[in-house]
């Protein structure tokens, strides 16, 4: 019945409604959306009833493209209130009728944006908003979107998951995945094309970024979400995006445009905006075997350096003649190529190299052990511009403030310290054990605190502080009481089970929406030979999930279909809901489960391998096990390399290498991850191939990097030295400025000399920008080095713009910043002007700058703009000295 029906519908698509009344305007766009609803006609759900002919077409075309998990995880009446927003916003903006119709179905209509969790905001946002862009043009309505998103939402860090942009605006804060998704949101509510841009990795400093496009009169625009700037094509990270490598989006559905084409998936469109920021040059790579023979279909990667790794920012395959092209920014990059099997690696200088040949002549099993030395080179840093008159600057930073105080006054009427001890006397709990979890839970204080209250009628209240202790600081922001409580019934009977809070207790796999699955997996069985039966009989669809969006154990169970994550997922969901533990096991990431029925001082975990084996072998598979030991002699500039800053360990499997997890559970977190720690003792790893790569990034952002092949044999250690790359001709004079120059000290009235604060010898200054996400991340690399800074014991000068900068600015939000820093106002930018002449710099709203110099005004170093790590990349200079 349900294939009769939407075959009917489909076929309807291409006469429904006649001539201007259709929705999917084009006729082979018209017949792609036909054939993939019929394709997947057997399992896509029944429409709601009494829709008319454009929201059918509304709800067809987003259920022709839409990953499998969305099909399981979301109902059709929550697409359906988004179709309806989206046709009334194009009916009632003035602009509505006047963007063009491909750019409306994949700008505008689509829900999915990125990887978030899916709601119907559009909905609210659109009621907010409408009246705020009445009678503007497109540009100045993005503008003032862009304001409304300051004023729900300001950036924060977090972990990966992407919450729904209802929940950011709860919470009022989000990072930057989680501002961009929000503000995409909020312009597609009143009809303005919009899209996520997102660089995967930078190349000339460890970290990524994303932000906003957005479409206005025939033109993209470009800004950076809830960091309204007073025009359009302008944000602070101008300049890194001219030293990006890549900068992509995905576009939902079969998207045809003028930009060049990454990767096209049946779901969506991977398209290169990176003209759009940075110059970039076109390679094109060959791929070959040992006999110089074309390798057909070959796999490539295209690796960034980036927090230690060489991550795959771009994947491709090779076309009949072994052969592909690429387009980026002009720096360096590790393309690495596969059959499955033998694999080959060259470096590539985008602008230098037109065309680029790997061979493959590695292969793994072959116990060879080997070095190779990289030099990864980032584009240079580029001219920025500043086009804003201090008038408009002005208005903006009012404007800005305005913002906070509106936001702030919905944060203070949270629940206040007062309020969590009452609840916590009421409910007999630890006064500050309640506290805690309510000041975490943010926005979704009123969830925790109805939870807890529930959980201590039921006398579960020890298992309750488990529960909300175990799950992430993102899921105590956006989980319901609800869902809560289904965990904690549903698992408080197994209390004594081994490892019941990691893996019984704690719903959380990966980076999903917790949801309550333990009432729902009553009715799965309960051994684990049962429970990988069942999970094996799950039909795999990974081609229709691409972008891997995390897929529920309920939306598995529902519809009986997943990719491997989702099959996962549905198992350790399954297990943890009989009382089994069930895991990713940390270091290699194979799926595991406690046996219960082990006999006392074995090794109970065990692994779990759907491919190819029966249920009962699956049970009792195992892995052999080697150790490793890394060896390292302190340097000058490093005398504990970090994992994922300083260096990694990667496993091979079918022809790539992949990072695995390693970092000390038995110390501190901040120490988890240093190479001390993790090599305290030898690390059993699987047997097999692995790489360690290390790098050095110098201040320029170039990587001194090194890759070790090695091999870990079964019931063996395998013993490495590791060193880091060092140039000892790193640092020199790279400039000249004037210390004399002068600036007001906070609490005094009259100005000071820079070199009468920091007295003779070296010291720092730096010019900061209060409440803007690059300062924040420097300020964080300076907390994070303050034990350092006070050991050298220079003067620090850091300055803001003015008396109303300086007054927002809160050391406190760093933690613990050097006492060496003097803080005051750069009065009438005497000194931003000395440094612009005396250094160079192009655009001096770029912020923060930090220069090192000594009396004499030598400046032996100099950062710009957003640059993570860039105290380290400070602190090495400064250790040279």
């Amino acid at each position: 019945m349900k294939k009769t029906l939407y075959t009917v519908l489909a076929a309807a698509l291409l006469v429904a409604c006649g001539g201007n009344g259709q929705l999917v305007k084009d006729p082979q766009t018209r017949k792609s959306v036909e054939a993939n609803v019929e394709a997947r006609s057997a399992w896509l759900p029944a429409l709601p009833q009494g829709i008319t002919p454009r929201e059918k077409e509304g709800l067809q075309f987003l259920y022709a493209y839409m990953p499998v998990s969305d099909v399981a995880d979301y109902s059709p009446e929550l697409y359906l209130a988004n179709v309806r927003a989206s046709l009334k916003a194009e009916a009632e903006m003035p602009w509505g009728k006047s963007v063009p119709n491909d750019l409306f179905l994949h700008y505008v209509l689509p829900v999915r944006i990125n990887n978030e969790n899916l709601d119907t905001s559009r909905v609210t946002f659109y009621d907010e908003l409408k009246e705020r862009v009445k009678g503007l043009s497109m540009e100045e309505a993005i503008l003032e979107v862009n304001h409304w998103c300051h004023e729900k939402v300001i950036y924060t860090p977090s972990d990966g998951r992407t919450m729904s942009p209802s929940a950011v605006v709860r919470n009022a804060q989000g990072r930057c995945g989680e501002e961009s998704t929000f503000t995409v949101a909020a312009l597609r509510a009143v009809g303005i094309p919009a899209r996520q841009v997102y660089t995967p990795r930078w190349a000339h400093t460890d970290d990524n970024h994303a932000w906003v496009e957005a479409w206005a009169d025939g033109k993209w625009y470009y800004f950076g979400a809830c960091e309204p700037e007073p025009v359009l094509n302008m944000g602070w990270f101008d300049g890194p995006s001219k030293r990006g490598m890549l900068m992509h989006t995905k576009v939902f559905g079969n998207y045809v445009g003028d930009e060049e084409v990454i990767s096209q998936t049946p779901l969506y469109t991977e398209i290169n905006v990176t003209h759009n920021y940075a110059p970039v040059a076109t390679a094109t790579i060959v791929v070959k075997d040992t006999t110089g023979a074309a390798v057909p279909n070959a796999k490539l990667d295209f690796g960034i350096y980036n927090y230690a790794e060489f991550y795959p920012a771009v994947r491709k395959t090779a076309d009949a003649n072994g052969t592909a092209t690429m387009t980026a920014g002009l720096g360096d990059m590790l393309v690495w190529a596969t059959n499955g099997t033998d694999f080959g690696y060259e470096k590539l200088s985008f602008g230098k190299q037109d065309t680029l040949t790997i061979v493959l002549n590695r292969r793994g099993g072959t116990g060879e052990a080997y070095a190779v030395d990289f030099d990864i080179v980032p584009p240079v840093e580029g001219k920025t511009e500043n086009r804003v008159t201090p008038e408009q600057r002005a208005a903006n930073s009012l404007r800005l403030a305005q913002e906070d105080s509106i936001r702030n006054a919905y944060i203070a009427a949270w629940m206040p310290k007062a309020d969590a001890f009452a609840l916590a006397q009421k409910i007999g709990a630890d006064t500050t054990k309640v506290w805690n979890v309510i000041a975490k839970s943010r926005g979704n204080w009123d969830e925790i605190s109805q939870f807890l209250s529930d959980a201590a009628t039921a006398g579960q209240l020890d298992v309750a502080f488990d529960l909300l202790d175990v799950v992430s600081t993102k899921d105590l922001q956006d989980t319901p009481a609800a869902v809560l409580a289904d965990h904690l019934t549903g698992a408080a009977q197994y209390k004594d089970v081994p490892y019941f809070k990691e893996y019984v207790l704690n719903p959380r796999v990966g980076t999903e929406l917790l949801v309550p699955y333990r009432a729902a997996m009553a009715s799965e069985p309960s051994t684990p030979a049962e429970i990988i039966a069942k999970a094996k009989s799950v039909q795999l669809v990974d081609s229709l999930n691409p972008s891997r969006i995390p897929m529920s154990a309920v939306g598995v169970q529902r519809l009986n279909m997943a990719d491997k994550a989702g099959r996962d997922r549905y198992f350790i969901a399954m297990a943890r809901s009989k009382g089994i533990p069930a895991r990713y096991e940390p270091v290699t990431g194979r799926l595991q489960y406690y046996d219960l029925s082990a006999t006392c001082g074995v090794d109970a975990w065990k692994n779990v391998d759907f491919d190819g084996e029966s249920a009962a072998a699956a049970a009792a598979s195992s892995v052999p096990r080697g150790t490793l030991m890394v060896n390292y002699t302190p340097s000058k500039h490093n005398d504990d390399p970090k994992y994922y800053s300083h260096f990694t360990v990667a496993k091979l499997k079918e022809g790539r290498y992949s990072t695995i997890e390693l970092s000390n559970p038995d110390v501190d977190m901040g120490a988890a991850g240093s190479l001390k720690a993790i090599f305290a003792k030898p690390v059993a790893l699987e047997a097999g191939d692995y790489m360690l790569v290390s790098g050095t990034r110098m201040a320029d952002g170039t990587v001194l990097s090194e890759a070790k092949f090695f091999t870990v044999e079964a019931g063996k250690q395998t013993t490495l030295d590791m060193t880091m790359r060092e140039d000892d001709n790193s640092v020199q004079v790279i400039g000249t400025m004037n210390p004399e120059a002068k600036y007001v000290p906070m609490g005094m009235d009259e100005p000071q000399s820079i070199l009468a604060t920091t007295g003779r010898g070296y010291f720092v200054l730096a010019l900061l920008e209060a409440k803007k996400e690059p300062t924040n991340h420097a300020l964080r690399d300076i907390a994070a080095l303050n034990a350092e800074l006070e050991k050298w014991n220079r003067g620090m000068v850091f300055l803001f713009a003015g008396d109303d900068q300086l007054a927002a600015f809160n050391p406190a939000e760093f933690g613990k910043l050097p006492k060496t820093i003097t803080y005051g106002v750069d009065k009438g930018g005497e000194v931003s002007k000395m440094l612009k002449q005396s250094l160079e710099l192009n655009n001096m709203t770029d912020l923060p700058v930090f220069v090192v110099a000594d009396t004499f005004g030598r400046v032996v170093f100099v950062s710009q703009g957003y640059r993570i790590g860039m105290g380290e990349q400070m602190m090495k200079v400064i250790n040279s000295l």
